[in-house]
């Protein structure tokens, strides 16, 4: 990408993820003073911070997340490994996660009956399903991946790991969406234990092989 769409990208998202803070100052009346921020993986609310912390501290928080990823992807020695789709889907997981979490927040704290663990499911979800699509297409680099010592040494073994986890990804992703519906913990804890711990047992196998 140019330094002109590496710009207008990182404006774009900034203003999108604005969207909330300015949300939640039109709605600003209708809010409570403490509001649910936080979640049990029963859907059930336990943690609260007061109006200001949540409407102006949430959404810039997740803009000082974003510049990090931004700056971190752009001054990686590889960047050139990163295609252009790639660094774009990169630069959105952000903004789209932010948006969906403070409208979650804010219809809860006006008294609507959103299943948060329904919404949280579906969105890691989709996100595990669209990094799975990405994943296996991603060239060495020292930001985005399975950034181990063998994958790291061995370009073979990046890209045989990267393929393994990208279908994981796909599988685990198909399952937390399905678990939307039933809420076990367990449907979360253990797929999420399974993609960090998986891609490293295989990488190291095929280190073994001399791979």
């Amino acid at each position: 990408m140019t330094k002109k769409e590496l710009r207008r990208l990182l404006i774009v998202t900034t203003v999108v993820m604005l969207v909330p803070l300015v949300v939640g100052l039109i709605i600003w009346p209708q809010l409570p003073d403490q509001i649910a921020t936080h979640f049990g993986v029963n859907g059930q609310a336990n943690g609260w911070h007061d109006k200001n912390k949540t409407v102006f501290g949430v959404p810039l928080l997740m803009i000082m997340i974003q510049y990090i990823c931004f700056f971190s992807l752009y001054f990686d020695p590889s960047k050139n490994n990163f295609s252009k789709g790639l660094f774009k889907g990169l630069l959105w997981i952000a903004p789209i996660i932010e948006l969906i979490m403070m409208f979650s927040i804010y219809g809860i704290a006006l008294g609507y009956p959103l299943d948060i663990g329904m919404i949280v499911n579906f969105v890691v979800g989709l996100l595990f399903i669209g990094l799975g699509n990405y994943l296996h297409k991603v060239k060495q680099n020292y930001t985005v991946g399975i950034k181990i010592p063998w994958t790291l040494h061995s370009k073979e073994n990046w890209n045989r790991t990267h393929r393994f986890a990208a279908w994981l990804f796909l599988i685990v992703g198909i399952i937390m969406m399905i678990n939307g519906f039933f809420e076990q913990t367990w449907l979360l804890i253990v797929p999420i234990l399974s993609i960090i711990i998986l891609p490293i047992g295989y990488s190291f196998m095929l280190y073994r092989k001399g791979i």
